[in-house]
């Protein structure tokens, strides 16, 4: 392992002055990724700035009833907070599907945003990886892509982004606060991913330097029926090959609200825009949710290997939908 200044901050100015917004400084929350990329050589930072000192671990209920969620909150303590279990259940399903009780109890609300794509490429430090050293080429769109993209990629990136708390905050009109070299700002966290295009080394909108303080869930979402539900290929904590985060609001008969975010299908979380414009203000009879949903997933470019995304996708969200329209029903 490469050597690294390891810098233990006690606050959020010490934190941001001893990374520099330097291009070999890396934030250290939980660890879960970065030091798994730092043991393959993906990762190779010349200071490591730890956050675990930092107060950026608590859950605090706004006026509206809203909640901000510190940063430095673990997986496990949000999963069974009792405010986001009855206010945002599709967020604690998501990240109780999302790793195993060991990782949840280690990894934290800001670096489950920020971990990196599991692409076998990007991980093999001796293939061709775009995002991982631009200009090389991209290794898995002839090689091994059964798990990769069919929304949103490009010539130059087809991996897709790991985290299901993402998509569930992505369905639920979460906002990431982040404070930096430049000051505080607020970014949605259906725009704090990005897609690749022709710089797939970007994953997100952070600049550098700047900090993941908080994620805030807004008041207006609080007590929706939401529901997350994922498909893998084995039970026992693999990441999505396709997965969907809904919120689903009727009233009369008729969609009053409806959010839909895809997981394992892109290089971030997908808010499925076209779907839920058209049931917005119709009855959610079946062949409405699948005729919205099919229209929404008609923007998939599969690759040679991985078309069984699409029905995949598919049938999940129409599943999603249509369970928690008969419950609204009921």
């Amino acid at each position: 392992m490469k050597p690294f200044a390891y810098v233990r901050a006690t606050g959020l100015t010490e934190a941001i002055a001893a990374h520099g917004a330097r291009p070999g400084s890396r934030y250290l929350g939980g660890g879960t990724n970065l030091v798994d990329l730092m043991k393959l050589g993906v990762e190779a930072p010349d200071t490591v700035v730890d956050l675990r000192g930092l107060p950026l671990g608590s859950v605090e209920e706004d006026a509206a009833g809203g909640l901000r969620v510190g940063a430095g909150v673990r997986g496990s303590d949000l999963a069974r907070h009792p405010l986001v279990r009855t206010r945002y259940p599709a967020l604690s399903q998501a990240l109780l599907a999302g790793a195993s009780a060991q990782l949840r109890n280690v990894a934290t609300t800001g670096g489950n945003l920020l971990q990196r794509t599991r692409c076998p490429s990007f991980q093999d430090v001796a293939k061709p990886c775009n995002k991982r050293e631009p200009g090389t080429g991209c290794g898995a769109r002839d090689g091994v892509h059964r798990d990769h993209a069919v929304l949103g990629h490009s010539a130059q990136c087809i991996a897709t982004h790991p985290s299901d708390m993402a998509v569930a905050l992505a369905a639920l009109d979460a906002a990431v606060e982040l404070l930096g070299p430049n000051g505080a700002r607020t970014v949605p966290a259906t725009a704090f991913h990005r897609l690749p295009g022709d710089h797939p080394e970007w994953d997100t909108v952070v600049e550098p330097g700047e900090i993941v303080t908080a994620v805030t869930l807004p008041a207006e979402r609080a007590g929706l029926p939401s529901r997350y539900r994922k498909a893998r290929d084995r039970a026992s904590y693999a990441f999505a090959l396709a997965s969907v985060a809904v919120v689903l609001d009727i009233a009369e008969g008729r969609v009053r609200h409806v959010a839909l975010a895809f997981g394992g299908l892109a290089h971030r979380p997908w808010r499925a825009t076209i779907a839920e414009e058209r049931l917005l203000g119709a009855e959610p009879t079946e062949r409405a949710v699948r005729e919205a949903v099919g229209a929404e997933l008609d923007r998939a470019e599969p690759l040679r290997d991985n078309a069984f995304k699409v029905p995949l996708a598919r049938n999940l969200a129409c599943d999603v939908l249509n369970s928690l329209a008969r419950d609204a029903r009921s």
